[in-house]
């Protein structure tokens, strides 16, 4: 059994705004093993980036708060960390990649500059050895003529080539874990192939572990060992990720998953959708979030919110649903 990079436990995080109080993340725990892949699946404002900026305490305060929990990396909690013990950790030691990298590129500074300042501040190299290291970095993730382009601005390269410069500032140090924050969304098919077969190659050779946030469940199809499907902040489901996709048991789970067109030509039907509004991060959840949007919702889940519980080997869910029940309704 490999062994724990970071482990995660009942982590909370509010936003304190001039409306309320945004229950964003609700006690979600989880562990990351070494050199393993983790989808974290769930519609927008799930809680998905929310819970990762937390762990590298990246959320701005105020207004959002950490009320408790823990995130310990390599026997740290991350949480306890000075800020300054942080900014080792953080690029050197775990890496994030963000949706938009047109937005986390500066525009007025050469992406040779934003490449090789990670390797200056963290790696101590001359800025010589920094240079070097950039081109193989940049050569590494797929831009050609990688010298020549040290000098140009992030308005001149494309969507996918950004990516890829973002991607190259990640790994520059080697990170032990890797944070993909939808890096894929806003480019297009062809390019998000391209990019997610670039980070599995890069996975495999360096060893490292990543965790892919995405809203879209065929992607994590083909990449993940295990999935974490969260809901209004919490997590609803957990399982491997051929469990999840055989066997799926929440009713959230089943209905994202039946949203999801076929290419096989078997089991022809309509897509599936979900009936009804997101919820109110506003409202604390008293009873189960996914209640109000639910075909086999029964009276326990306005009386409630479920735990997780184990329905199969490393296979959880939180809901009071008969699971077979579930199946058949939601379907129907």
């Amino acid at each position: 059994m490999a062994p724990k990079v970071l482990e995660v436990n009942d982590l909370v995080t509010r936003f304190y705004t001039p409306e309320g109080v945004v229950h964003a993340v609700n006690g979600v725990s989880f562990h990351l093993d070494e050199g393993e892949t983790l989808g974290i699946v769930g519609e927008s404002g799930c809680g998905k980036s929310v819970t990762m900026l937390s762990i590298l305490r990246l959320i701005p305060e105020p207004p959002g708060k950490i009320e408790r929990g823990e995130a310990v990396f390599m026997g740290r909690d991350l949480l306890k960390l000075s800020r300054e013990e942080l900014r080792f950790v953080r690029g050197a030691q775990i890496a994030m990649i963000f949706q938009d990298p047109m937005t986390s590129l500066n525009p007025v500074i050469t992406i040779g500059k934003q490449v090789a300042e990670q390797v200056l501040e963290h790696l101590g190299m001359t800025e010589a050895q920094a240079r070097e290291r950039t081109i193989e970095l940049l050569s590494t993730v797929g831009i050609p003529n990688a010298a020549d382009r040290l000098g140009d601005f992030p308005h001149q390269f494309s969507g996918g080539m950004r990516q890829r410069v973002m991607i190259a500032m990640a790994l520059s140090c080697s990170p032990q874990i890797l944070i993909a924050d939808e890096p894929t969304t806003a480019l297009d098919v062809t390019i998000q192939a391209q990019i997610i077969d670039l980070i599995k190659e890069l996975r495999d050779r360096l060893g490292m572990a990543i965790i892919w946030i995405t809203h879209d469940l065929g992607i994590i199809a083909g990449l993940a060992e295990r999935v974490v499907v969260m809901y209004a902040g919490f997590i609803v489901e957990h399982a491997a990720v051929k469990e999840l996709y055989a066997n799926p048991r929440h009713p959230y789970t089943i209905g994202l998953l039946g949203s999801l067109p076929r290419v096989d030509g078997r089991h022809a039907r309509r897509l599936a959708n979900i009936v009804g509004r997101p919820p109110d991060l506003l409202q604390e959840a008293r009873f189960c979030p996914f209640a109000p949007r639910c075909a086999s919702v029964i009276e326990h889940c306005w009386e409630e919110n479920p735990l997780l519980r184990l329905v199969g080997t490393d296979h959880q869910i939180a809901c009071w649903v008969d699971v077979e029940k579930a199946v058949k309704e939601v379907a129907r």
